[in-house]
């Protein structure tokens, strides 16, 4: 495709979300346009693609819609390619209350499949690889486990 309508189609597809250097390089790499890099920089020089605002959102998003915790969003972003000062500020505009909140609301949900297990130690278990698998981390895990489990 040519370079110039290449770009345009980019800038269609900034316009209605989010996008990282590295998915826009693909897309770009996939049409097969020459100088894929420079293509990439004229779109971040326009303000089409931003790291900084792309984080906060991917952030935002996966934790609040997803359910995913702070290491699980770390990971996808390192694999986009971002920045660690850049992941580390979008992280820490994630809300704490609420993530606390959703871990808890999936860790409850999590605990209602597995009432037929009679075993504690095991419940217990499936509970947190569960946790760890959505990427929250052990100690938070526990606490708001712990939690449930006195209240219950």
């Amino acid at each position: 495709m040519e370079r110039t309508k290449a770009i345009e189609r980019m800038r269609g597809i900034c316009s209605r979300k989010e996008c990282c250097r590295q998915e826009i390089a693909a897309k770009l790499e996939k049409l097969e346009v020459e100088d894929v890099a420079g293509a990439v920089d004229l779109l971040c020089k326009e303000g089409f693609i931003d790291e900084r605002r792309y984080a906060r959102a991917f952030a935002r998003d996966k934790s609040a819609l997803q359910g995913w915790g702070s290491l699980k969003i770390k990971l996808a972003l390192q694999r986009k390619g971002i920045e660690a000062e850049v992941i580390s500020a979008a992280l820490e505009e994630i809300d704490s209350e609420a993530a606390t909140s959703k871990l808890e609301s999936l860790l409850r949900a999590k605990l209602r499949t597995l009432r037929k297990e009679e075993d504690a130690a095991t419940r217990r278990a499936k509970v947190l690889r569960y946790a760890l698998g959505r990427g929250y981390g052990y100690d938070q895990i526990n606490k708001v486990y712990n939690d449930i489990v006195r209240t219950d």
